[in-house]
C-alpha cells in the first residue's frame, strides 16, 4: 500500500478494519472505524471482531469472515455494534467484508463499517434538503407566476393611464383652441402674428389674447394671462376674453375696459376660490404714415417695441395692477407711435420667467429678452414672433409656464401687409 493509499484509507469517512479469518483478531483500524466503535484505533488492533458486536450477531459474523474469504465479491450484513468500555448503548451499521490474501499467503478479509445512525441522518437530511428545494422551486414558480401576473395588470394599467392621457390631451388640446381665436383679423394696412407655446399638453393654460375690429378705423386687442391652470383657469379666460371684447364696445378706453374687467373678476370670483389675471387691452387706429397705439396694463409685462432702425424699448406700464385681485385697483395706460417699419411685441411672463440656470435663474433676470431682440435687427410682426418661438423651443423643461405671444407692425414703404396667426 502506497503511503497515499494509506492516508485516504485513514481518513476514509467509513470504518474499515483488516481482520486475520485465522484467529479472527482486528489487524488495523482506521480513524472512522476508533469513531463508530467509541474506542481508540491502539484498542481495536488485537481485539477480536466478535468482541465489537451484540452474541446474537456472534455467528453471522463468523460465516461473513468464512464466505468473504472464498468470495471474490463483497459480502454485506446489518448489525448491532455494541458500546466501548462503561457504555451500554449500542449502535446499527451496516457490515461489507471483502477477502484479502497477504503475499505471506495469510488471508484477511477487509471489513467496512457504515453507522446506519449517521446514514439515515444523511439520508434524512438529503431527502429534508430536496423537500426544501422543491418546496422553494415551488414558491419561486408561484412567485413568478404572480410577477407574472402583477407585469400584465401592470401593463394593463399602463395602457389604460396612456389611453386615459390621451384622451386628456385631446380634450386640453380641444378646450385650449376654443379659447384662442382661429383667425386674426389684422388692423387696415398692418401686419399681426400670434403664437401659443403651452408649457404641458396635459393642463388648459390661462393664456390668451385676441384682435378684432370695434369700428372702420380702430381695432381692438388683448392678450393676458389668468392664475391657475385646468378647467377653473379655462372658465376664467372664456369670462375675460367675453368681458373685454363687450367692455370694448361700450367704452374703447384702454383703462375703462381693464376696470369693467376687474369688476366683473372680483364679483365672481372673490370667494374661497379667488381669480385673478394680468392683461393688457388696447386700440389701434392706423394712419396714412403710421399707427397709433392706446394701451393700459394690469399688472402685466411691459409691451417691446423695434424700431425701423432695431431700436428696442419698452412701453413704461409700471405700476398697473392685477386684474380681479383687488376691488378698486390701479391701471397704467401708454400710447405709442408705429412708423413704417416698427413692430410693438406682447408677451405673457412664461417667456421671461423660463428657468436657465443654476439657482432657479430666469431668462429676464439680467435684460436677456432686450438684447436678444436687439441681436435680431430690424423685424416684423411675423419675423418676431418666429424668433422669440425658437427661444421658447431652446428652453427645453426650463420652459415652465405657458407663453402667449401677440405682435403687430407696420409694413415699411412698398411693401403689403400680411395678418400671421400661429
Amino acid at each position: 500500500m502506497t503511503a497515499s493509499a494509506a492516508e485516504l484509507l485513514a481518513s476514509a469517512p467509513c470504518g474499515v478494519f483488516s481482520v486475520d479469518v485465522g484467529s479472527g483478531r482486528i489487524l488495523y483500524a482506521n480513524a472512522a472505524a476508533a469513531r463508530i466503535t467509541t474506542r481508540s484505533r491502539d484498542a481495536l488492533v488485537g481485539t477480536r471482531v466478535s468482541d465489537l458486536f451484540s452474541s446474537e450477531f456472534a455467528p453471522v459474523l463468523a460465516d461473513l469472515l468464512v464466505a468473504a474469504s472464498d468470495s471474490e465479491l463483497p459480502i454485506g450484513a446489518t448489525a448491532q455494534l455494541t458500546g466501548g468500555p462503561g457504555s451500554a448503548s449500542a449502535t446499527a451499521v451496516s457490515v461489507l467484508a471483502n477477502s484479502l490474501r497477504a503475499k505471506s499467503g495469510a488471508m484477511t478479509v477487509t471489513v467496512t463499517l457504515h453507522n446506519e445512525t449517521e446514514r439515515r441522518v444523511r439520508e434524512k437530511d438529503l431527502v429534508d434538503a430536496r423537500r426544501n428545494a422543491e418546496a422553494a422551486q415551488d414558491d419561486a414558480e408561484a412567485a413568478l407566476d404572480r410577477s407574472q401576473d402583477a407585469l400584465g395588470e401592470a401593463e394593463e394599467a399602463r395602457k389604460l393611464a396612456e389611453a386615459e392621457r390621451t384622451q386628456v390631451q385631446i380634450l386640453a388640446s380641444t378646450l385650449q383652441r376654443t379659447l384662442l381665436p382661429p383667425i386674426l383679423s389684422a388692423p387696415t394696412g398692418m401686419n399681426v402674428a400670434a403664437h401659443y407655446h403651452p408649457a404641458s399638453i396635459d393642463e388648459v393654460g390661462g393664456d390668451f389674447y385676441d384682435v378684432f375690429p370695434l369700428d372702420k378705423d380702430t381695432w381692438g386687442f388683448f392678450l393676458g394671462d389668468v392664475s391657475g391652470k385646468g378647467a377653473g383657469a379655462a372658465a376664467v379666460t372664456s369670462l375675460t376674453r367675453y368681458t373685454l371684447r363687450a367692455a370694448a364696445v361700450f367704452d374703447r378706453n384702454p383703462v375703462s375696459v381693464l376696470e369693467n374687467l376687474n369688476t366683473v373678476l372680483h364679483h365672481e370670483f372673490h370667494g374661497d376660490d379667488p381669480r385673478f389675471c394680468t392683461v393688457v387691452f388696447g386700440t389701434i387706429t392706423p394712419r396714412s404714415n403710421g399707427a397709433s397705439v392706446h394701451l393700459a396694463s394690469g399688472g402685466h409685462p411691459p409691451a417691446i417695441r423695434v424700431t425701423r432702425d432695431a431700436a428696442v424699448d419698452f412701453v413704461d406700464t409700471t405700476g398697473g395692477q392685477l386684474v380681479g385681485a383687488l376691488s378698486e385697483p390701479q391701471f397704467v395706460s401708454s400710447s405709442v407711435t408705429l412708423q413704417p417699419g416698427d413692430v410693438i411685441a406682447f408677451y405673457t411672463d412664461g417667456l421671461t420667467e423660463a428657468i436657465v440656470g443654476p439657482g432657479r435663474t430666469r431668462f429676464d433676470d439680467d435684460g436677456s429678452l432686450e438684447s436678444f431682440v436687439a441681436e435680431k435687427g430690424p423685424t416684423s410682426a411675423a419675423k418676431i414672433v418666429d424668433d422669440l418661438t425658437v427661444l421658447l423651443a431652446s428652453f427645453g423643461d426650463g420652459l415652465q409656464d405657458d407663453v402667449a405671444l401677440l405682435a403687430f407692425d407696420v409694413p415699411p414703404v412698398g411693401t403689403d401687409a400680411e395678418s400671421v396667426d400661429e
